[in-house]
């Protein structure tokens, strides 16, 4: 296999190289600092490059497999998002504003070391994860490696620009209102948001009211399954890894267009896209339909404690000083909205829930665009106040929202590319608990769609 065949394999692929004796752990992880020496300085994706620390752990990990070691992540590079404390690591959270190292790796990093993984170094993100691009004062822009000029989305951007560009096997993100799948869509990824409360978010609690979850940007859905096996706190009936090597069965998908923000709504590429893979669907043998979910006006709700989310947030870090004004914007509307209002709408979620979730009666997936428009420029919103950008973000990412306030599953994979070979993403809803249903059709539809085969133009060695 050649550099770059290596360096796009996947965690899974080099999971099993790495026990075959096939590749050393030390020899990927210099693979991906010699390419992360090459490309990010035009992409930016890392805030930090643990050189040093992540080959002393690959030495350790290649020791532990000679000694027999079988973990399932044993020895695989990986970045973290820097909202991910890492023991002596600042825990950046895309601000100046933050404090000192970390004290302790958290729960979900110390899954993934337990589990064998070797950390390359942490990924940009926006100012406390608000945006759904990444760029902000304190690191700079981050790049889109299909199109530089172009966003790879957010919060999560940097993780999914670093996957996308081969710079590591796989990334972690988080995801509050669209955060794991919108930068999967803009950068042509598999991007899942678990059930809420799957993987620890400790020792945060309660992050954004209950909106945040935790998971992974891949380029395949098998990576995506191993990593959540590895870091589930709370495992499903059967492992994550065998339902989606197993075949879906034929399931009722319905397709909706609707948006829960009006008047935004998916323009001409996005809309073709997405009824390519309905018709794909459709000759796999599943039964297709339209039919909207009942949103209501729950997106009201989800604005209320994602606006009081980004507050309480922000009164956590030392120097809030030198959050930037846009942010010190969300922050006063967050501020503004009082506590009744915001228990009112953790409230709401239930009856919310159960009239969109009405839709699963009649379906076992609902198939939506991820955004209304492929990835937007890289610093779209750069210099507008904090309502145009809120107002400019409803427009264009309209589609995720809506499923943390109900801490559901969904997940974005790969659509058919725009006419000029942009990302564009397509988002599998499931209903609560049904990550499984959703892996296993999102990796029969990554047989059938071949977005594996893509890479960005900036990627070759």
């Amino acid at each position: 296999m050649d550099r770059d065949e290596l360096a796009f394999a996947g965690a899974l692929r080099q999971a099993e190289m790495i026990r075959r004796g096939e590749v050393s752990s030390r020899e990927l992880v210099e693979l991906y600092l010699d390419r992360i020496a090459r490309l990010d300085p035009e992409l930016n994706a890392f805030r930090r490059v643990m050189a040093e620390r992540a080959l002393a752990d690959a030495q350790q990990a290649d020791a532990r497999r000679g000694a027999g070691d079988e973990r399932p992540l044993l020895g695989v590079p990986i970045a973290v998002k820097d909202t991910e404390d890492i023991a002596g690591e600042v825990t950046a959270w895309g601000t100046a504003a933050h404090g000192g190292p970390a004290e302790r790796d958290n729960d979900f990093v110390a899954r993934l070391r337990a589990a064998g993984a070797v950390v390359l170094g942490k990924t940009n993100l926006p100012e406390l994860a608000i945006m759904g691009t990444t760029e902000g004062p304190a690191f700079g822009v981050t790049r889109n490696p299909w199109n530089t000029d172009r966003t790879p989305g957010g919060s999560s951007g940097g993780s999914a620009a670093a996957v996308a560009a081969g710079l590591c096997a796989a990334a972690t993100g988080s995801d509050g209102a669209g955060s794991i799948r919108i930068p999967a869509s803009c950068c042509g990824l598999v991007g899942l948001k678990p059930q809420r409360g799957r993987i620890s978010l400790a020792p945060l609690d309660d992050h954004w009211y209950g909106l945040s979850a935790a998971g992974f940007l891949t380029r395949q859905v098998a990576d995506t399954a191993l990593l959540l096996d590895a870091t589930a706190q709370r495992a499903a009936e059967r492992p994550f890894a065998q339902a989606a090597g197993e075949a879906s069965g034929r399931l009722r998908v319905a397709v909706s267009f609707k948006t829960p923000m009006p008047p935004s709504r998916a323009g001409g590429e996005v809309r073709g896209a997405i009824e390519a893979v309905a018709d794909r669907l459709r000759q796999l043998g599943h039964e297709v339909a339209e039919r909207d979910p009942d949103y209501g006006r729950a997106s009201d709700s989800l604005t209320v404690r994602y606006l009081s989310g980004i507050a309480q947030d922000a009164e956590g870090f030392p120097r809030r000083e030198r959050l930037q004004r846009r942010t010190r914007g969300f922050v006063r509307m967050g501020r503004l909205i009082p506590g009744p209002l915001l228990e009112r709408a953790r409230r709401d979620e239930a009856r919310h829930a159960a009239r969109i979730n009405e839709l699963f009666r009649e379906h076992d997936v609902l198939l939506t665009p991820v955004s209304t428009r492929p990835p937007v420029g890289a610093a779209e919103w750069e210099g507008m106040g904090a309502p145009r950008t809120l107002l400019g973000m409803a427009n264009v990412y309209p589609f995720t929202g809506m499923w943390n306030m109900t801490g559901q599953p969904a997940i974005s994979i790969p659509a058919p590319p725009s006419g000029d070979g942009l990302p564009i993403g397509a988002q599998l809803i499931g209903p609560p608990e049904a990550e499984a249903r959703l892996l296993a059709l999102a990796a029969q539809l990554e047989g059938e769609l071949g977005w594996t085969g893509r890479r960005p133009p900036l990627a070759p060695a």
